[in-house]
């Protein structure tokens, strides 16, 4: 059962904000829930307009809402109530020359195992040092979704992005220090925005090419040295007229509809490239299977990687030296079950020692 104080933001002491809590319910995997999968729709053509100018201002904009974190409250120290003494830990290494993040979206900081060390999460700005903390002690990575659950927190009312909504969820977390957790590596990245390229998803119109890079923009001003993604295919990315300053890499998933991984994920390396962006990769391993599983994914109609669909794909995938990292959809749901069939964890576990030894690649390019 998912923990009340990561994807729905916080527990009983946040019941004064109980109309945002109302928008987190999770639903199925098709709606914006926690984090989505991708979707089986192909991805969209460019925006009308990509070419919209950035804005340019270097003053971090506060957002004028009932949000904005109260500058007067202390921020907790890193000495909260973690017992690190009691944790496993993970035997990875942050340094070196090799090694990649691995792992598996919306896991909890508690739950990482040496396995599955790196995670994708929304985690309630108050209890964020708390989980980089458990993080840490764990050697685990994280990169972090500011506005949380449910991607309608960041709708207008026709359904459609709003980024003055999103700027106000991402300020929140302003008033907290956790640079030495960007330093160090534990906190490796922020989530900006899942499938922008999907109409369905945004109220029949895609987020602008500009509006993701004004996007990236506002978290540099906040935490310059945190890199920042948008879970959208590099190919999409690299069709914007103007070159990514502040967005640092696209983050693709693969399904088995996508043919060949091998070539899928050089044709997305070679499109990031040519933008000046890392990428990010991973699997949809309960919805992106084939069928000879036999296992019926989270959302009807579809179905689970098998174990040697898991090894084959992600092995072609980690073949790539330019991705920097592999986290796969998604602990929620069935996965925490399902991640723990032998056979399931079998394949993992030889994709995680791909990952150890993966050439050391920088999301930041």
């Amino acid at each position: 059962m998912t923990s009340n104080r990561n994807l729905f933001f916080g527990r009983t002491s946040v019941l004064a904000i109980a109309p945002l809590l109302g928008m987190l319910l999770l639903g199925g995997c098709g709606s914006s829930d926690a984090v989505s999968p991708t979707s089986d729709a192909p991805a969209a053509s460019a925006p009308a307009d990509s070419a919209a100018t950035v804005p340019t201002d270097s003053t971090i904009a506060v957002p004028d809402t009932t949000l904005t974190p109260d500058s007067s409250t202390a921020p907790p120290v890193d000495s909260t109530a973690i017992d690190s003494t009691t944790m496993e830990p993970v035997i990875i290494s942050t340094g070196g020359p090799r090694g990649i993040a691995f792992g598996a979206f919306n896991m909890r900081s508690a739950q990482l195992t040496p396995l599955l060390h790196s995670t994708m999460q929304g985690v309630w700005p108050d209890f964020l040092l708390g989980d980089l903390v458990a993080a840490k002690a764990k050697g685990g990575r994280m990169i972090l979704k500011t506005h949380g659950g449910s991607d309608d927190l960041v709708k207008n009312a026709d359904g459609t992005f709003s980024l003055s909504k999103w700027k106000t969820l991402a300020y929140r977390y302003k008033q907290y220090n956790f640079s030495s957790y960007i330093t160090d590596g534990t906190l490796m990245g922020h989530f900006l925005i899942d499938e922008p390229e999907n109409t369905a998803k945004w109220g029949g119109q895609t987020i602008p090419y500009a509006t993701i890079e004004a996007m990236a923009k506002y978290s540099k001003e906040l935490w310059p040295n945190l890199p920042t993604f948008a879970r959208t295919r590099p190919s999409w990315l690299a069709k914007a007229t103007f070159n990514w300053v502040y967005l640092d890499a696209g983050w693709v998933q693969y399904l088995s509809r996508l043919g060949d991984p091998s070539s899928f994920i050089a044709a997305e390396a070679a499109a990031a490239k040519s933008k000046g962006l890392g990428v990010m990769t991973g699997m949809n391993i309960l919805d992106g299977g084939n069928g000879s599983s036999g296992v019926a994914g989270y959302m009807r109609g579809k179905w689970a990687m098998s174990d040697t669909e898991i090894r084959n794909y992600g092995t072609a995938l980690l073949n790539q030296s330019y991705v920097c990292g592999f986290v796969s959809w998604t602990y929620l749901y069935m996965g925490a079950t399902y991640f723990a069939r032998p056979a399931i964890n079998a394949a993992l576990t030889d994709l995680m020692n791909k990952a150890k030894g993966h050439v050391k690649t920088s999301c930041r390019q």
